[in-house]
């Protein structure tokens, strides 16, 4: 009994100078100790019901547009591709999304991105709500990988709350795929990371007699703390969609990079793309000829304040090649693809944009935007001319763009 009491004193003693150690007294002890139970009560339940790990995000970005040529101004939220087709009017946003990730403790991620409409697989044609879908599955020192990607080229991103602007550039609209369905592997190397894939473009299933898969690659390096550069291309065989529908080889070449610092942000992006048998005109002997075009697109953006930002862009794409083409488009009288009076030049494209942004909080964006859109050719057609299909109404060189976003994420 005196062994019992004198070990009891003891345990008290030790109990009052860890307290007076720590500076608490015993009730703000017994909080603490109260505080622990339930962080890890919480810990427990998160883990079986297979919460750990997982990270949620999502945005919306309702959008009001008006078009000189179009003589249209409309509010634009969830517009399916089967309604309007995609235009640098009415491209990727002015829609929903969530995004979904987990972690196992293997270090396995699985990476899930739902878009109502405009992700991927609605602009592909077909009319899946699904824009990635893909899991990582680590092996030494690389990572396998494999299900449906977006496109990983250039400077700009699909979420509207990653960009400046409010609409995308030329190369991103009209140059770009929209998603790899396939395997790949990524391979870190210093101060470079390389992904490398072989991959169904633009579609979830190939068609019959369609065998050779797509390789496609992406590398960024990372300069320093300000900088870095990427590079990513493709090469084989894809559907032509211009001329005939089967296959034909295609390549593109791309290269970005970055700069952001202080108050500060640049961007720039170069690329190039062919395709067999694929450009708007074909010979004088009736055979079909390759697509080519050569493209650039420039950002600069200044953080005028805490809450507001100033963005200028410049995109041009030299497209004169056999009467034009660029990457699933032919003649485009929305978009001013295609040649003018002359069939064997196509008509080269540029673009500026400047946009306002009003940083609300941290999860509400107000973007205002104006943007100017020219050809070398006569290819943008006004009201009368889209809606009676070319029977009436003119071409022209030019047409403005000016909008407003609401863009809320979390």
């Amino acid at each position: 009994m005196r062994i019992l009491k004198l070990t009891t004193l003891m345990l008290s003693l030790a109990a009052s100078t860890a307290r007076a150690e720590a500076g608490l007294t015993q009730e703000q002890e017994q909080d603490l100790n109260r505080t622990k139970l339930k962080v890890e009560a919480i810990e427990d339940q998160t883990e079986k019901s297979g919460l750990k790990g997982f990270k949620f995000s999502a945005y919306m970005d309702p959008t009001y547009i008006y078009n000189v040529n179009k003589e249209r101004g409309t509010f634009q939220f969830l517009t399916p591709i089967g309604k309007e087709a995609y235009a640098y009017d009415n491209g990727y946003f002015s829609t929903l999304a969530l995004d979904v990730q987990k972690e196992t403790d293997s270090g396995t991620k699985f990476h899930f991105t739902l878009y109502p409409t405009r992700g991927g697989g609605d602009v592909t044609g077909e009319r899946s709500i699904v824009h990635e879908a893909s899991i990582w599955v680590p092996a030494g020192d690389y990572k396998i990988f494999a299900g449906q990607l977006p496109d990983w080229s250039g400077y700009e991103y699909y979420a509207p709350n990653m960009y400046k602007n409010i609409t995308h550039n030329l190369l991103f609209d009209f140059t770009l795929p929209a998603s790899y369905t396939g395997v790949g592997v990524e391979v870190p190397t210093g101060k470079w990371d390389f992904k490398l894939m072989l991959a169904n473009m633009n579609q979830s299933v190939r068609n019959v007699g369609e065998h050779v898969p797509m390789f496609v690659f992406r590398g960024d390096y990372t300069g320093g703390e300000f900088w870095g550069i990427g590079m990513a291309g493709s090469a084989g065989y894809k559907p032509n969609v211009v001329n005939g529908g089967k296959d034909t080889l295609y390549t593109s070449y791309e290269l970005d990079g970055w700069y952001t610092r202080g108050d500060v942000t640049l961007n720039a992006h170069v690329g190039f793309g062919r395709q067999d048998k694929a450009s708007v005109t074909p010979a004088e002997n009736g055979d079909l000829r390759a697509a080519m075009w050569l493209g650039a697109s420039v950002l600069a953006a200044y953080k005028t304040s805490i809450q507001t930002e100033l963005a200028v862009r410049a995109d041009f794409i030299y497209n004169e090649k056999n009467g034009g083409g660029l990457l699933d488009y032919g003649i485009d009288n929305v978009n001013g693809i295609g040649p003018g009076a002359d069939p064997e030049k196509g008509a080269n494209r540029y673009a500026v944009t400047a946009t306002y942004s009003y940083y609300v909080n941290s999860n509400v964006t107000w973007k205002l935007e104006g943007r100017y859109d020219g050809a070398t050719q006569e290819v943008f057609g006004d009201k009368k001319f889209l809606e009676s299909g070319g029977t009436e109404g003119k071409l022209k060189k030019n047409n403005v763009v000016g909008g407003t976003a609401l863009v809320f994420y979390f």
